[in-house]
């Protein structure tokens, strides 16, 4: 083949390829609080404002999104439609995946029982909010449309209720907020995690909250506690009332309730059934707990669990073995599983585009206003649409005056753009009323019609004046707002979900019946280690395995329903059963109590306590030379709490800690080799943990309290020269004793 000739045709090129940019490829130092103001901070508002919060109409951008796309396929009203088909037209607005825009839709189905108030009408499998393991189906085999409640999201959102604004690619326009004529921020709940802050708003009912809101707007100091009961979740289940903590919710926006199911008991079959469960687990959750404690030996009196969970709803049912008090058996589990949880509120709310953590009280405030800006604006639209019609009425009435006149002005006018003219001229009236009367058929220039035409322009008077009436009046525009709670209430109002329960309601079950009761020994070496073991492992094998270096500091004889105390360096008391700790074999290590408990970094074990009835007293004895005699009863707490700060007074580091039952003898030793031996007695019981003490040994110069030792009367009767009556004392010299430093007792 001949070869082709080279042409003089310009070849294309890329007019960057030769071109130089200033600066590139040069490293320049920038502070990071820059760098993060100027890449990060966007990213962080971008992701809070446009996707993770609720604003004040109670949507996400990806709800207000799919709904509006609802809503203008039709479905408010007309048949269900394939959910593939609603989450196709939804990307024309959410430029999202379809799995996400159809997972968003999921939980706002009436058959996800997410939601309080659903707003999606579905048929099929949408799977369970309570159940982690029930998979909804793919988007082409269920159904949705909107539910009727959607009705009240949607009004008048043709009459400029509120802003439009363009979807991602400009060809369309889409809502920035809904129109809702209830405060559906309230009343479907709402979770979102932004950067470095979340939002979790629960529910509340549909009727307490619109009642609430018409007497919050009538009088400014309504309490709200008195109709507005608190959360109702979609999951119902039972609520503390706690009236103190619902008070702070309701003022502050942060707070939490508790929440525990709902259970019944078959007395034929011995069965348990639980039917309502807080919202914040699963049946999944519930049940491998439950397993997991039975396994651990912890619960004994199940003897079979399953899930029942079916079209009739949730049911969890639990075999019991025969003679177990089923009250009793709920009320530990409430205690040990998620039956019983915490629902923490933090109600962050977008207002004006920027996050706020409001109460209810706050959050009623502004919705009231942006429902007020609706409602006036609607009203607004409604009076220009009017006052368009009363104009175009005005000049039909003048041609009612000579319509042959206007007959023979558009027949004899020869050019069609001179007839709007002329009967400007005509009838003295302007372009607009003049195309009006121009387009009117020809059937209808007669008298009938255009009077009856013309009787409307009283009417359209009255409105006008109402309407600019309304627009001059708050309390005119509080009282369809009114109207319109007091509609949504009586239409779309249901009975609570979440009922609700007192603390003196509450059994607390008695620990005593369900620890298994037997002696056993607790050691405690230097270093940290605890072992619970029982007299017949101690028979097999008594010589008890440690790290190198490690001693058993503490011996006791005690029982399996003992309660524990270790007092650490830190001046802090960790509190735990012994019943918490498995038996083991005096070969074995032990638990180490700093990682149990989860000690802080840093923090040792200094003293262990065991105890059934908190009788007795602490000896806390300091360097400094102060003695601290404090009752054990304020150790005891009435909840469950694990660890208490300031057991002890902490402005002197401490020396020796002691568990008296009644006065003995105390013998302490300063570093000048001093010494003094007195009865506890003398020391009063303190009530206050942390108390600094009283002065017990004088020290001298930069002498300090080094040693302390409970000693019996005989060993007191041997060393009586150190016996003082009073105290505080300087001591005598251990001048007799060997070696002073080696003494144990």
């Amino acid at each position: 083949m001949p070869k082709k000739k080279k042409t003089d045709a310009k070849i294309k090129r890329n007019p960057m390829q030769n071109a130089f940019i200033e600066g590139a490829g040069q490293v320049v130092e920038e502070r990071i609080t820059e760098t993060l103001e100027k890449n990060y901070m966007p990213y962080a508002m971008s992701v809070i404002v446009s996707r993770a919060f609720p604003e004040i109409d109670g949507f996400k951008p990806s709800h207000r999104k799919l709904l509006y796309t609802m809503y203008k396929m039709g479905l408010l009203s007309g048949p269900r439609t394939k959910s593939a088909n609603v989450v196709g037209q939804t990307m024309r607005l959410n430029p999202h995946g379809d799995q996400a825009i159809y997972e968003t839709m999921v939980r706002m189905s009436r058959g996800n029982e997410a939601l309080l108030h659903p707003y999606v009408d579905s048929k099929g499998n949408f799977g369970k909010a309570y159940s982690r393991d029930m998979a909804f189906a793919a988007s082409r085999y269920t159904e949705v449309k909107l539910e009727p409640i959607c009705a009240e999201l949607f009004s008048d959102i043709d009459k400029e209720t509120v802003d439009f604004q363009p979807n991602y690619d400009n060809t369309m326009l889409e809502p920035m907020l809904l129109p809702a004529t209830f405060p559906s921020i309230l009343v479907n709940s709402n979770v979102g995690i932004g950067v470095s802050m979340a939002s979790n708003v629960c529910s509340f009912n549909l009727a307490e909250l619109c009642e609430s809101t018409v007497a919050y707007m009538k009088n400014p100091s309504y309490n709200l506690l008195e109709t507005l009961k608190g959360p109702d979740f979609s999951t119902g289940a039972l609520m503390l009332y706690d009236e103190e903590e619902l008070e702070k919710i309701y003022r502050t926006g942060r707070g939490s309730v508790k929440v525990k199911a709902k259970y019944s008991f078959d007395k034929k079959d011995n069965v348990i059934e639980i039917t309502e469960i807080p919202p914040t687990t699963t049946v999944e959750a519930i049940i491998e707990k439950i397993i997991s404690l039975i396994k651990l030996g912890k619960i004994k009196e199940i003897q079979y669990i399953r899930d029942e969970t079916d079209l009739d709803g949730l049911k969890i049912a639990i075999d019991l073995k025969r003679g177990i008090d089923p009250d009793k058996l709920m009320q530990k589990l409430y205690r040990i599983t998620p039956l019983r949880d915490t629902f923490s509120c933090n109600f962050n709310i977008l207002v004006h585009g920027y996050p706020k953590v409001m109460g209810v009280y706050d959050i009623l405030d502004e919705w009231i206003d942006f429902r007020k800006d609706c409602v006036k604006r609607r009203v607004a639209y409604d009076l220009k649409k009017k006052r368009d019609k009363l104009h175009l009425l005005k000049g039909l009435e003048k041609i009612l005056l000579d319509i042959d006149k206007a007959i023979k002005i558009v027949r004899e006018t020869e050019e069609e753009s001179e007839v709007v003219p002329n009967l400007m001229i005509g009838f003295s009236i302007d372009e607009i009323q003049a195309e009006y009367v121009a387009e009117i058929k020809l059937r209808h220039l007669n008298r009938e019609y255009i009077l009856k035409r013309t009787k409307e322009i009283t009417d359209l008077i009255a409105d006008i004046s109402d309407m600019e009436a309304i627009l001059e009046s708050e309390r005119r525009v509080k009282n369809i707002i009114i109207k319109e709670l007091t509609d949504v209430s009586a239409k779309y109002g249901q009975p609570r979900k979440t009922q609700l329960y007192f603390s003196a309601d509450e059994e607390e079950a008695v620990e005593a019946q369900e620890i298994e009761d037997y002696k056993c020994t607790f050691f405690m070496s230097r270093s940290g280690y605890f072992k619970k073991i029982t007299p017949q492992s101690l028979r097999m094998a008594n010589t008890q395995k440690l790290k190198d270096g490690d001693v058993i500091t503490q011996e006791i004889e005690s029982s399996n329903k003992a309660e524990l105390l270790f007092f650490t360096d830190n001046a802090t008391v960790y509190k735990a059963k012994a019943d918490d700790f498995s038996d083991t074999k005096a070969s074995a290590m032990g638990d180490f109590i700093a990682a149990k408990l989860s000690f802080e970094p840093g923090e040792n074990c200094k003293y262990m306590v065991q105890t059934t009835d908190y009788s007795g007293y602490m000896i806390f004895v300091f360097e400094n030379g102060k003695v601290a005699k404090v009752s054990l009863k304020a150790y005891e707490t009435k909840t469950n709490r694990k660890k208490l700060a300031n057991a002890y007074g902490s402005k002197s580091r401490l020396v020796e800690a002691f568990h008296i039952k009644e006065d003995t003898m105390l013998m302490l030793k300063s570093t000048n080799e001093r010494m003094i031996i007195f009865n506890t007695g003398m020391i009063l019981p303190k009530a206050t943990r942390d108390t600094i003490g009283v002065n017990a040994m004088t020290l001298k110069g930069k002498n300090l309290l080094d040693k302390a030792f409970i000693i019996d009367d005989e060993k007191a009767s041997e060393l009586s020269k150190y016996k003082v009556k009073n105290i505080p004392a300087a001591g005598s010299f251990a001048k007799d004793l060997e070696d002073p430093d080696q003494l144990t007792f």
